[in-house]
């Protein structure tokens, strides 16, 4: 039996399976989540895994959720990316998912969510916006992290992407260091997150999930804003996928299936 989690946030895919067959991997989204949900489908024949077989179960989540026509069953991302936060974590915690297009607060207390909250769908407090001004500054993700990890912050206010990214172009035409600027962003969107993450009262431990999860120094910069540490591991990414594994298998035995 092979249970099937798919996560196709609005720039990457993230796919997780378990029993007899068990990995994980991920993939553009692109500009069709209908042809990625296709290409996923295609990449776990080759991997021994048919979705439309009797022997397999596929839970799917995420913003491209409608496009995998060959799920079992649709699952809110709240909820998968909380079951794949308590997996990850440890008991009670808090799961900051900083996705794409949105950011998540996740409180789960025994094993339920407890409570949770989202941004206003401002770019300007998600990993989209890390990758539009890596862009301007021409490095890659990663490199901008190191880049800001040497940096001074310098101050980027607006809360709106537009207004922020004219910042940006303002501190380039100035010729200030891409040290300096590559650290203003960072700080400018962990504190969204931070303020975002604060409205809540947050329990001891937080984990961090999405595409920024495998960032020491963005987990870093977020732990001092909060007051707490907060964990980031390179698996976090795939906290949804995961999520969604574990209900496909929990939902599969609930209904009698071995």
């Amino acid at each position: 039996m092979n249970y099937v989690g798919i996560d196709i946030g609005s720039t990457a895919a993230k796919v997780v399976t378990r029993g007899d067959v068990n990995l994980e991997f991920v993939l553009p989204t692109g500009w069709s989540s209908k042809e990625t949900a296709g290409i996923i489908r295609e990449r776990l024949l080759l991997e021994g895994i048919d979705v439309l077989d009797d022997g397999t179960q596929t839970v799917a989540t995420g913003y491209g959720i409608v496009a995998v026509d060959y799920a079992d069953h649709v699952i809110t991302e709240i909820t998968c990316h909380a079951r794949g936060g308590r997996e990850i974590g440890s008991g009670d915690c808090a799961v900051i998912d900083v996705g794409g297009q949105d950011t998540k607060v996740i409180l789960i207390s025994q094993g339920m969510v407890q409570d949770f909250l989202m941004n206003d769908k401002c770019s300007a407090g998600t990993g989209k916006f890390l990758e539009i001004m890596a862009n301007r500054l021409g490095v890659s993700l990663s490199e901008l992290f190191d880049l800001a990890d040497t940096g001074e912050v310098l101050p980027i206010s607006s809360l709106c992407t537009v207004f922020a990214e004219s910042e940006v172009i303002n501190y380039i035409g100035e010729g200030r260091r891409r040290e300096d600027i590559a650290a203003g962003v960072v700080d400018s969107v962990a504190a969204k997150v931070a303020q975002l993450a604060l409205r809540k009262e947050l329990p001891e431990q937080v984990i961090l999930t999405g595409g920024l999860s495998g960032s020491g120094y963005f987990a870093r910069i977020l732990s001092e804003k909060i007051g707490r540490k907060v964990e980031s591991e390179d698996c976090g990414r795939y906290a949804g996928a995961l999520g969604a594994a574990l209900l496909a298998e929990e939902k599969f035995k609930r209904r009698g299936g071995k």
